[in-house]
């Protein structure tokens, strides 16, 4: 599952980064054009990658939303549940290895 949150989150870098490109170019189209001032293209730009970055976060909010769904109706064991079964198994065994005391 960690694997494919992972390629998930990639996917969505890569769209970023490849969406980037696009909107720098498609802004540097509409400066040669004269629909765009050169003083207001960084700007455009800035705020295109801004947006895109928001609907990243948002698409990714939404898939770990899933996946911690998912992982609930599985009934997989998180990771603070692990810690303390792992803690009281220590406590356990150590308790067991303590010579009892004679009465």
């Amino acid at each position: 599952m960690n694997d494919l949150f992972k390629k998930a989150v990639s996917l969505g870098v890569g769209l970023t980064i490849a969406s980037k490109e696009k909107v720098e170019k498609l802004v540097e189209e509409l400066v040669q054009k004269g629909e765009v001032a050169p003083a207001e293209s960084k700007e455009l730009v800035a705020d295109l990658i801004a947006k895109g970055q928001e609907g990243q976060n948002e698409l990714k909010k939404m898939v770990r939303e899933q996946l911690q769904k998912l992982l609930a109706e599985l009934n997989v064991a998180s990771k603070d549940e692990v810690a303390r079964l792992e803690s009281r198994i220590a406590e356990l065994e150590q308790q067991q290895s303590k010579p009892e005391e004679t009465e």
